[in-house]
């Protein structure tokens, strides 16, 4: 299903069917502030291994960002965040960038298997954090290239339900997207190293 909303002004119709489509197991692709991505709810295992089985990821080995609506949740998946860090991420979320911290127990219980660290997104797109505020609950985001040996992104939504629309339940059109997916930075250890340069700055 090809699901047309406008960013300026959500349809809480449609907003519903999304919310409720996650809520029964379902995958989506949605729009983020840099390219359009894959995206569950994270509790939901089924639809996890389904993520997976799209991107051909073991479920032990994928390492797929949480995306939230705001700082509020990170506690509620990660460890230790040094009080600069949260104050750097503070500064520059929401915004194109994922930030990788220590994870917590929590994250066992969820994947399932034993993970130490989690990418924290918020972005800077009204239709991903109207999708995460109404479901009440962070979603998985996984990003879709048209072919995973060429860093390319699709950022058509015709084009991308085209491909998808056997392989997911909705797609959003929230217009076009980007072709340079997110600033990947990792916090996890004494000094911050920049995994992918996107599209956020690396000189926070």
């Amino acid at each position: 299903m090809l699901l047309r909303i406008n960013p300026d002004n959500i349809d809480d119709r449609l907003l519903a069917q999304v919310v409720n489509c996650l809520k029964k197991g379902g995958v989506i692709i949605y729009p983020t502030d840099t390219v359009y991505t894959l995206g569950c709810d994270l509790t939901h295992r089924e639809a996890y291994e389904k993520v997976c089985k799209l991107k051909d990821i073991k479920p032990n080995k994928a390492n797929f960002s949480i995306v939230c609506y705001d700082l509020s949740h990170i506690t509620d998946f990660t460890t230790n965040v040094p009080t600069p860090v949260y104050k750097m991420m503070k500064r520059n979320l929401p915004g194109p960038y994922t930030f990788i911290l220590n994870g917590n127990q929590h994250l066992s219980k969820i994947y399932g298997y034993n993970k130490k660290t989690v990418g924290i997104r918020v972005p800077d797109n009204n239709i991903a954090r109207a999708i995460v505020d109404a479901l009440g609950a962070p979603i998985l985001s996984a990003s879709i290239k048209i072919d995973d040996t060429v860093l390319e992104y699709m950022c058509e939504p015709e084009e991308i339900y085209e491909a998808y629309e056997d392989l997911v339940d909705i797609v959003i059109d929230g217009g076009p997207g980007g072709t340079v997916a997110s600033t990947i930075i990792d916090y996890t250890g004494s000094e911050p190293v920049v995994v992918r340069e996107g599209a956020g700055s690396t000189t926070l």
